[in-house]
């Protein structure tokens, strides 16, 4: 039993990084922008944190400093598909091309470095409490912050006045800039937002998950993030349930490794990604569906002059 209760904290604490970041690739994809960037955001932010909280010590500034290399990353993005109107799938791919290079040459010299020892948490004193206390309770909050995070991204798309313009502007730029909405500074704002997201995610994955720094340390994360978000026909509760999902597939290898499952370890390494080709091949079977959710101009360039 304890076993499966670990397997439960492990899979909550995957998803966790995995949740923030497609979360974050929802707001921008739901303004109808399709950041592919998203694997080097998360390598840069990862390293940002990182660096930050072996100088100061403290994890809430590695926080922040992810979000605001995420956010950065992200303003130079937005400004070069908005208003420069660059194709939004090659920008993207350069940016995580880049963050994939840039995180490894200035994270040479913290390969060797060492965190303060990490806090341990036991929520309202029932961490001990057998098979729950271990499998919910003994978390970092950023795990349950990942949670409210889904609820109040539903609450702000479907519930008030700014979460409408945003999917209008995703649905129908022409339409929403007609009525004078602002459409490029939208879709920056949702840009920067969704980038701080992932770097939120990132910074989680070097600071708290692991916590080291190693080159190439997101391992597909942010592509997984990116399929998630079509997995869950960009619906956020179905984005948090996709996460625990992969992250659970995630967490598996090393469950059945330790259950003694005599299985090739490198079948059970590709276990997410192999998920990942599955889900997404099955959802293809009915474009009909994909068309229903996905806001109608991703991925396409808006002329305001036009």
């Amino acid at each position: 039993m304890d076993a499966y209760a670990l397997l439960l904290a492990a899979t909550l604490n995957a998803g966790t990084v995995l949740a923030i970041a497609a979360l974050g690739l929802l707001i921008n994809e739901k303004a109808g922008i399709v950041n592919l960037g998203a694997e080097g955001l998360m390598l840069c932010a990862a390293i940002a944190g990182f660096a930050t909280v072996v100088h100061s010590g403290s994890d809430w500034l590695g926080f922040a400093a992810g979000m605001a290399a995420g956010a950065l990353l992200s303003a130079i993005f937005g400004w070069l598909v908005i208003w420069l109107n660059t194709n939004q799938y090659a920008t993207g791919l350069a940016l995580s091309m880049f963050g994939v290079g840039f995180s490894a040459f200035v994270g040479i010299g913290y390969v060797q470095a060492q965190l303060p020892q990490r806090p341990q948490f036991n929520w309202l004193g029932l961490g001990e409490l057998p098979v729950i206390g271990p499998a919910l309770l003994r978390h970092h909050p950023l795990v349950y912050g990942a949670m409210l995070l889904a609820a109040a991204l539903i609450w702000f798309l479907y519930r008030t006045r700014g979460g409408l313009v945003l999917r209008s502007v995703g649905e129908s730029p022409e339409s929403a800039h007609a009525l004078g909405y602002p459409v490029r500074r939208i879709r920056l704002l949702a840009v920067v937002a969704g980038g701080a997201l992932c770097g939120l995610a990132g910074a989680y994955l070097s600071v708290i998950y692991t916590p080291l720094w190693v080159e190439g340390m997101v391992a597909g994360k942010g592509w997984i993030a990116l399929a998630l978000t079509t997995f869950a026909t960009w619906r956020p509760a179905r984005v948090l349930l996709g996460a625990y999902l992969f992250g659970g597939v995630t967490m598996l290898q090393f469950h059945l490794q330790g259950q003694g499952v005599q299985v090739p370890s490198q079948f059970l390494t590709m276990l997410p990604y192999l998920a990942t080709i599955v889900v997404l091949a099955l959802i293809s079977r009915n474009p009909t569906w994909i068309r229903v959710n996905m806001p109608a101009s991703l991925g396409k360039p808006f002329y305001p002059g036009a």
